[in-house]
């Protein structure tokens, strides 16, 4: 019993060493910037044993969390996020030690080319947990933390992988690169010869 709580403990607290922090050093986006952050909660499915949220609180908190993250980048060409929460489960409190949900959130993503009017993806899927901390793995999120707390962190989360995603889509397949339109040719300019 005694190495099943050490080793628990010495989990949590490599899990709370690599917590997903509010400022992170920014990703490479190339060209992008955020025009509009949409968030949608109305048909959320909430999980049975899940702490109540309304679905302004959630599209409140994932909003700030992609403002944050997403809102930084001035690149020249201009995009559009949709985000809609699918379901969600805030942790209650448990027992601890014995049962300690998590909390997690489902959403789908969709980004949208103001320029191309056309979208680059349509219903991409992400799960996300909540961090955890030496004490919420031990006493549990619910005693941890309160909802708020929650759904900002899930929200976090969120906004996070979104913009890992974002990233890897740049670098694999040109996303937001530079496109031609953009590119200025130099200015022809008439030569004309002296007559004399």
């Amino acid at each position: 019993m005694l190495r099943i709580l050490t080793l628990i403990t010495g989990l949590a607290l490599m899990a709370a060493c690599t917590q997903t922090q509010v400022y992170e050093p920014p990703e490479s986006l190339g060209e992008f910037k955020l025009r509009v952050n949409y968030a949608f909660a109305d048909k959320a499915v909430q999980g049975p044993v899940s702490r109540d949220a309304t679905p302004n609180e959630w599209t409140k908190a994932i909003q700030n969390a992609v403002d944050i993250r997403l809102g930084r980048y001035e690149g020249t060409q201009e995009y559009d996020l949709g985000i809609s929460l699918e379901g969600y489960m805030l942790a209650p409190p448990g027992i601890p030690v014995i049962y300690n949900p998590k909390s997690t959130a489902i959403v789908l993503v969709n980004v949208y080319d103001v320029k191309k009017k056309e979208f680059l993806a349509k219903g991409k899927q992400f799960q996300v947990l909540e961090d955890t901390t030496g004490g919420s793995a031990l006493k549990g999120s619910g005693h941890e933390r309160t909802k708020e707390e929650q759904m900002s962190g899930l929200a976090l989360k969120i906004a996070d992988r979104v913009e890992e995603w974002l990233a890897e889509e740049h670098k694999e397949n040109g996303w937001f690169d530079k496109r031609p339109d953009l590119i200025q040719p130099l200015e022809s300019v008439e030569v004309t010869q002296n007559p004399t």
